[in-house]
C-alpha cells in the first residue's frame, strides 16, 4: 500500500482507510485513487471484516482530484509525483465495478461503510463520503461541489448517490452553485447524519462500527442491499418489494428464528439494546 493510504484493522472486524495526503488536503492523484480501490475491494474480500471508516489524515477529509497533479501529469512533466501515474490515464470508461478517476466510487460497497468527515470533503472528496452508508461530520466540516468553479464535472457517483440522499432539489442547489454547505445544513438536509465537535469525528465513526457489530451480519446486509436495490436497480415498487422478500427470506432459518428466541427469552424488551 502506498504511503498516500493507510488502512488498519481490529480483530472485531473494523477496517478504518485514511487518506494521508495532508500536503494536498488528501486530494486524490491516480495512484491514491488506485490505493483506495484496492483497499475497498480487500475490504470486500474479507470475512473477519465487518464495517468499514473512510476518513483522511490532518484535520481534512478530502479536497478532490489532486488538479495540481493532474496538470503535471496533461503537460508531460516527467517529475510525476509517483511513478505508477507516468503514461497511465486515469479517466477510464465505467465497465461494471472497475477504478474510477477517485478510485472506488464506482462500487455499491457490498458491507456497511461510515465517512469520518473533518475539514473539506469537497468536489470529488464529497463524491468519496457519498460513497459511505454513513457520514459524520465536525461542527466545522463543509462540503460542496468546488470543481464547478473550475469546470470539472462530477463523474464519480456525485449526480447519481447525491440526489438520493438529499433530493433532486437540494442536489441540484448544490451542484449549480458550488456553495460551501456546513455541517449543520448538512445535518438539516440528511448529507450528513451526524455532527459532532471538531477532532471527534473518527471516535464517534468508530462507535457506530462497534454498534453495528454487535447486530447478526447476514440479516443486516440483506436490508441494506435491499434499501440500495430499491433506490438505484429497481424497476417498479413491485420489483423493489419482491427483491426485498426474496433476500430477506434466505437470513429467517440463519439469523431470524434465533433472534426471536432470544427475545422470547426476555433479551430486548421495551426497546432495549442491551446484552445483544
Amino acid at each position: 500500500m502506498s504511503p498516500s493510504i493507510l488502512v488498519s484493522t481490529t480483530p472485531a472486524g473494523v477496517t478504518t482507510i485514511t487518506i494521508t495526503r495532508p500536503h494536498r488536503r488528501n486530494a486524490v492523484n491516480p495512484s491514491t485513487a488506485r490505493d483506495l480501490y484496492d483497499a475497498f475491494i480487500d475490504f470486500e474480500q474479507d470475512p473477519a471484516q465487518k464495517v468499514a471508516i473512510l476518513t483522511g489524515a490532518d484535520g481534512a477529509f478530502c479536497a478532490g482530484a489532486d488538479l495540481v497533479d493532474l496538470t503535471t501529469q496533461n503537460q508531460g512533466n516527467p517529475a510525476s509525483s509517483d511513478p505508477r501515474d507516468r503514461n497511465q490515464n486515469h479517466l477510464q470508461p465505467v465497465h461494471g465495478r472497475n477504478c474510477g478517476p477517485m478510485g472506488p466510487s464506482r462500487l455499491q460497497v457490498r458491507k456497511p461503510v461510515i465517512a469520518a468527515v473533518a475539514g473539506h470533503a469537497v468536489a470529488g472528496g464529497l463524491e468519496l463520503s457519498l460513497l459511505a452508508d454513513m457520514r459524520v461530520a465536525e461542527e466545522d466540516a463543509v462540503f460542496g461541489v468546488y470543481c464547478r468553479r473550475w469546470g470539472v464535472p462530477l463523474i464519480d457517483g456525485g449526480t447519481v448517490r447525491l440526489q438520493a440522499i438529499v433530493g433532486l432539489g437540494r442536489a441540484l442547489d448544490m451542484i449549480l452553485t458550488g456553495r460551501p454547505v456546513p455541517a449543520q445544513e448538512a445535518l438539516s438536509i440528511g448529507l450528513a447524519n451526524r455532527v459532532v465537535p471538531k477532532g471527534k469525528a473518527l471516535e464517534e465513526a468508530n462507535k457506530i462500527a462497534e454498534q453495528l457489530l454487535k447486530f447478526p451480519n447476514a440479516c443486516m446486509n440483506v436490508d441494506r442491499n435491499s434499501c440500495y436495490y430499491a433506490a438505484y436497480n429497481a424497476s417498479s415498487f413491485e420489483d423493489a418489494m419482491q427483491h426485498e422478500f426474496e433476500q430477506g427470506i434466505q437470513v429467517l432459518e440463519k439469523e431470524s428464528f434465533q433472534g426471536a428466541a432470544r427475545f422470547a427469552g426476555g433479551l430486548g424488551r421495551h426497546g432495549g439494546f442491551e446484552k445483544l
